[in-house]
């Protein structure tokens, strides 16, 4: 145990005495330094008037007798401050001390004293001086001095005496301030290592004093505060295990706030949905936490109504989690306010409702067009065309193709669904580019050679490995390029350039195409869109090629940008991170 009581008593004491015998010190000091001083001028004086009896004659002749009783150096002045005798001096080359102030005082009152350096002697002097009369006729003067040092060396020497009872008195004051200091903290001491053994868990039992004073009811106190602590920390350890099974146990997730709106509970779901974008809820306002106006609305309106309140609220930048968001009052704390926020994960649902939604619109519209045609021929043949052999197999031909397109707008539609639900798994490896790239553009040789279309592969052979899909990655760059060779007017060139740039592998197809419009290049990538609708149908595209290749390099940490200028070409830029270590 630190003993900062005992020190702070004992100190407070110590404090004290110090105060008095410095204050009595000052005191006893200045005034025995008066007296003695007082005393040695009145003495001084005697002197002085016992030698002012004698005639200066006879002063004279006994000046070193006087000088040797009085303890002093002893002048003789006339009337006009001419010194006709000395007791250590010679009175030749003597100044005129008339103006003195010892003398000055004595002409007009009789006697006179002042405390000065003396330039004779060179030492500070304790002056004393008497008028020498004849009647009322003033003769001359009588003056003793004694050295100041004598003084204070007389000073010193009854102080010593005084001081030496101070410090005895300080040393048995001070024992029993210590032994009072001890005696008033122990009791302090068993309490603070009853309630520190609390603290830390340990078995205590109950706090008994053998004192009879105020800290026996403090002990009493506290005993029954202590069995009072335990059995609400049971209640409370209880209900809290159940609470936090229940909050464990269900996919919501439950956020309360206390009455100064501030973080003060986050259950273990709701942290785990939240992880990736935002962290340090606790001790945090909404705002401060989530950064989200709508949330932030949601829960002002629940203060003024108080009523609860259910919402839906995006949560999130780039990829957003869509929450159900509901506000109630916690209830049973009459003492203070507080407000539970559970939150519904309703991403997934809200994806696959606007996935299926965009579905039914698309397939609608993309069906129409090859689904009429194949009722349109079919009830050609079904009116009598079979009977005219040309006519029905071109029909045939016909239906055949847009049959094909349907299945392959179906199969589009399947796995840019797959890739946006996160269900298409990806087995990443090693990929060498230029070698995977080469085996693609074999696979459109004879596409483009039909169209007398040149594949310039300037890839180099020392890019840096990166980490993708085989698969996918070949189904990439097959949509890209496919584009690339359906949109090339004929004797056209295209041409696959890559190098390493910021820590990414930057691949670039060029062609020498139709282009595209500015304005329309930040919609590339949407499903279903097509800069020229009716030129992609007759080449038999779906609208889904590039959605597919963005979804795909997302999935692989890249991304994919598109540049174009009408009749120059387009150059489509496919970013991979490359592999570390």
């Amino acid at each position: 145990m630190k003993r900062n009581l005992f020190l702070k008593i004992f100190f407070s004491y110590l404090v004290i005495i110090s105060l008095s015998f410095l204050i009595l010190h000052s005191l006893v000091k200045d005034k025995v330094n008066n007296i003695v001083t007082s005393r040695i001028e009145q003495e001084l004086m005697h002197y002085a008037e016992l030698v002012d009896l004698n005639t200066p004659l006879a002063m004279s002749g006994n000046l070193p007798r006087i000088s040797q009783i009085s303890r002093s150096r002893v002048t003789l002045v006339d009337a006009k401050g001419i010194v006709f005798a000395d007791s250590e001096k010679e009175i030749t080359g003597l100044e005129n001390h008339l103006y003195r102030p010892e003398i000055q005082e004595a002409r007009l009152r009789g006697k006179g004293k002042s405390v000065r350096y003396s330039s004779t002697l060179g030492v500070d002097m304790l002056y004393v001086a008497v008028v020498i009369q004849d009647g009322k006729k003033v003769n001359g003067y009588v003056r003793l001095a004694r050295p100041l040092h004598d003084v204070q060396n007389a000073v010193e020497q009854v102080y010593q005496s005084i001081f030496l009872a101070m410090m005895i008195g300080a040393m048995l004051s001070l024992l029993v301030a210590l032994f009072f200091a001890w005696r008033l903290s122990a009791p302090i001491r068993m309490m603070e290592e009853f309630t520190q053994r609390l603290r830390q868990g340990l078995p205590v039992g109950a706090l008994r004093m053998q004192t009879s004073d105020e800290t026996r009811t403090l002990a009493d106190n506290i005993n029954y505060l202590v069995e009072e602590l335990q059995d609400k920390i049971r209640l409370a350890n209880e209900e809290k295990g159940k609470l936090m099974t229940a909050l464990t146990s269900i996919n919501e997730g439950v956020l309360i706030l206390n009455r100064e709106e501030r973080i003060e509970f986050l259950s273990p779901s709701l942290a785990g949905i939240l992880s990736g974008q935002y962290v340090d809820f606790i001790g945090k306002t909404l705002l401060e936490a989530f950064r989200n106006v709508e949330l932030q609305k949601a829960y002002q309106g629940f203060k003024s109504t108080k009523s609860g309140l259910s919402r839906e609220i995006a949560l999130g930048g780039a990829d957003p989690v869509i929450m159900r968001v509901s506000l109630s009052e916690v209830q049973g704390l009459p003492d203070e306010e507080k407000t539970m926020i559970v939150f519904h994960d309703v991403t997934r649902l809200k994806k696959l409702e606007r996935i299926r939604t965009d579905f039914v619109a698309n397939v609608t519209h993309e069906i129409r067009t090859p689904l009429t045609a194949v009722i349109g021929y079919l009830e050609t043949l079904q009116a009598g065309a079979l009977e005219n052999p040309e006519d029905a197999k071109r029909f045939i031909d016909i239906m055949l193709k847009q049959a094909r397109r349907l299945n392959r707008l179906v199969e589009d539609l399947m796995t840019i669904s797959r890739i946006e639900l996160g269900e298409v798994l990806l087995h990443f490896e090693e990929i060498v580019l230029p070698e995977v790239t080469e085996n693609v553009i074999s696979l459109l040789d004879a596409t483009a050679a039909a169209k007398k279309i040149k594949i310039q592969n300037r890839l180099p052979q020392n890019l840096p490995q990166i980490k993708a899909d085989r698969d996918r990655l070949i189904q990439v760059l097959v949509n890209v390029l496919d584009n690339a060779v359906k949109f090339t007017p004929d004797g056209g060139l295209i041409t696959i350039d890559a190098e390493e740039k910021a820590e990414n592998v930057e691949l670039t197809i060029s062609d020498t195409g139709i282009g595209i419009p500015r304005e329309e290049i930040q919609r590339l990538g949407e499903r279903f869109y097509r800069v020229d609708k009716t030129r992609s149908r007759e080449l038999g595209g779906t609208g889904l090629g590039l959605s597919i290749v963005k979804h795909l390099m997302i999935a692989h940490g890249g991304r994919m940008e598109i540049e174009s200028q009408m009749g120059k070409g387009t150059k489509v830029l496919l970013f991979f991170p490359v592999t570390k270590g």
